[in-house]
């Protein structure tokens, strides 16, 4: 038997999120090959790009999906947490891989350059919250030097770019933030705000992350420096899929005060730039977690087909038959 280099990803949801994601895998990925596109509304204006853009579409929902002949390897959910929730234990049953973009939970919280290497066998995976993406890294990047009693983070989004669900999913988002500052960041305990800015012209995703350390870290040292070159080792290692991830000014230390329980602290302030591969530039906070989910079901496919993931980093790759649709 030849040995398969190449494995297929369907895309259940097709509004902004899952066709910025299709687009993200068709121009980055040489191993994950979107195939299917399903949805619930026959008039979706995402399942007709789909179409255009050679993959199997549909408007009749999972149990569609499943009933096909040859399943995906992947599936990413794009939906809502309950419709994962109900979805998951069929993904499950059927043997596919399940990246989940809403906040469910079902499957172990993802952040790709923190704890992917855990998770590669894992069936399902749950890619936390827009915010979480952007902050859990340098919360961990500081964690993996001295411990973080406390991380608090605010994550600014601009109005335009946070659709139906975001705003009908605002506790969801405080809540899985703030638990993954903790079980993927390491903090003992975290805290997460989100802000949508109504600003126009729109602004882009801005985040601010707090990190309660000892004082010594927040002295000039060997302490204070290791701080620092973790935190821009972990920026570079998002880069890598998020190209407009950076920090807006270096790390900000502040000594110990009674007002922070005697503790030192330093703020990192971060700015997303989106690819605009569909979605505009201003988008930061929705262009993070395509990115991230779409390199998270490259690097989980190619390990279960056994190939080198080959991940596009560049824009070179863009079709003809891409601009055209």
């Amino acid at each position: 038997m030849t040995q398969r280099t190449q494995g297929t990803a369907a895309i259940v949801g097709p509004g902004n999120i899952g066709t910025d994601l299709m687009f993200k895998l068709m121009r980055r990925s040489n191993v994950l090959q979107p195939r299917y596109m399903v949805g619930v509304d026959p008039s979706s204006d995402g399942l007709r790009r789909a179409k255009t853009l050679g993959l199997e579409a549909s408007h009749e929902g999972v149990d569609w999906l499943l009933a096909q002949d040859e399943l995906p390897d992947v599936v990413f959910e794009c939906t809502s947490a309950k419709a994962h929730e109900a979805n998951a234990p069929k993904y499950a049953e059927a043997g596919i891989l399940a990246v989940d973009l809403t906040p469910a939970a079902v499957g172990p919280y993802l952040c790709p350059p923190v704890n992917l290497d855990f998770n590669l066998d894992a069936q399902n995976v749950n890619m936390i919250t827009c915010g979480g993406q952007a902050t859990t890294p340098i919360v961990a990047a500081v964690s993996d030097v001295v411990d973080v009693p406390y991380a608090e983070i605010v994550a600014s989004i601009s109005s335009k770019s946070a659709g139906p669900g975001t705003r009908a999913n605002i506790d969801e988002f405080t809540e899985t933030t703030s638990e993954a500052l903790e079980v993927v960041g390491g903090a003992k305990t975290g805290k997460a705000i989100i802000i949508l800015n109504p600003v126009e012209p729109p602004l882009m995703m801005r985040n601010t992350v707090f990190c309660a350390i000892p004082q010594e870290a927040a002295e000039a040292g060997p302490l204070h420096d290791r701080v620092q070159e973790s935190i821009a080792a972990m920026v570079a290692r998002v880069q890598e899929y998020v190209p407009g991830y950076h920090l807006r000014t270096d790390p900000q230390f502040d000594h110990a005060r009674d007002l922070w329980n005697g503790m030192a602290r330093v703020t990192v302030p971060i700015e997303v730039k989106g690819r605009g591969d569909y979605l505009p530039e201003y988008a930061g906070n929705l262009d993070i977690i395509t990115s991230a989910a779409a390199r998270v079901g490259d690097m989980m496919v190619a390990h279960r087909l056994g190939v080198d993931s080959g991940w596009v980093a560049s824009d070179a790759a863009k079709t003809a038959q891409e601009v055209s649709a």
